[in-house]
């Protein structure tokens, strides 16, 4: 009798992978990709609603694109200014979801509750927990709503912004460099939302490193600061691709351009030309994000 061939340890990480996957490629396939094809439909037709009789889709070629591209001059001005809060917002969010997993993967007391407080926007996040939140405001107008709110006008900081700008500009650092550090402080709180998954990720790939790779950087003699470039940035860069992406998407859902192409839709319920938007507006953040992640990819360690 033949021996049956045991099932390689490869081949049984990537059934697991797709195991756990399945349920988001099920949705995926049943609901998205119809989704896509409709708005790819819409995007190349003029589309017309009647109450009664449903749509109308006449094929219109690129007109709808030709419009939006070179007519509309909303549709370009906000589209550039979702991109740049993206370009500022996504090396914060990475930048400091690292930090904090470092600091939150050492050992002391209460860790496991400042791991939870950092996740929890992540799950205020939730558009049930929101509406919830905004009820709940509603019904206390008048009441601990207006006083909390009271408080927080009273103590609002009165720091001069200009004046600072204005000393590190006589220092001679260069514009570009303040105009990205303004725009960072200015969005301190939106990255403290967005960080929360990538904190869990990093927690997660700093406990994959092996010890002993710190213990043989110790015996070298090596530095902190220099194990830190050597052996933990190195092995969590794989993790900083997923966590990129997830970032980069997370931001694109909640840009300014995605919201404009939902008013256009669903308010002038003009389904031509929001399609095209945000038909276009997704090719362009896919097309960045191909190339950053294939530009990371070609510099990236895998340990095996």
């Amino acid at each position: 009798m033949k021996k049956k061939k045991k099932m390689t340890l490869a081949r049984r990480r990537a059934i697991t992978g797709y195991l756990f996957i399945m349920p988001w490629l099920v949705g995926f396939c049943v609901y998205y990709i119809k989704s896509l094809f409709m708005t790819i439909q819409f995007s190349l037709s003029n589309v017309s609603v009647d109450p009664k009789s449903g749509y109308s889709a006449a094929f219109a070629g690129l007109r709808n694109f030709k419009y939006i591209l070179l007519e509309d001059g909303k549709f370009n001005k906000i589209l550039v200014t979702s991109l740049r809060d993206i370009v500022i917002d996504v090396p914060l969010v990475l930048t400091f979801a690292l930090l904090m997993a470092m600091l939150l993967n050492q050992k002391f007391i209460g860790r496991t509750i400042f791991r939870a407080i950092f996740f929890i926007p992540v799950i205020m996040g939730c558009d049930a927990i929101s509406d919830a939140i905004a009820q709940a405001r509603q019904a206390a107008v008048g009441g601990i709503s207006s006083t909390s709110a009271a408080i927080t006008e009273s103590s609002a900081s009165t720091v001069n912004l200009d004046y600072y700008v204005a000393l590190f500009k006589d220092i001679g650092l260069p514009s570009s460099i303040i105009d990205y550090v303004v725009g960072a402080v200015d969005r301190i709180a939106e990255v403290v939302d967005l960080a929360g998954v990538q904190i869990v990720i990093f927690i997660a790939a700093l406990q994959s490193i092996p010890s002993s790779l710190y213990e043989v950087a110790k015996i070298e003699g090596a530095t902190s600061y220099e194990t830190f470039w050597k052996v933990t940035f190195p092995m969590v860069m794989p993790h900083i691709i997923t966590c990129l992406v997830y970032t980069v998407v997370d931001a694109f859902a909640s840009s300014e351009i995605v919201q404009y192409s939902y008013d256009m839709i669903f308010s002038s319920n003009s389904y031509d030309y929001g399609s095209a938007m945000a038909l276009t507006s997704m090719v362009v953040v896919c097309l960045i994000l191909f190339i950053v992640v294939a530009w990371i990819q070609k510099h990236t360690f895998y340990y095996n």
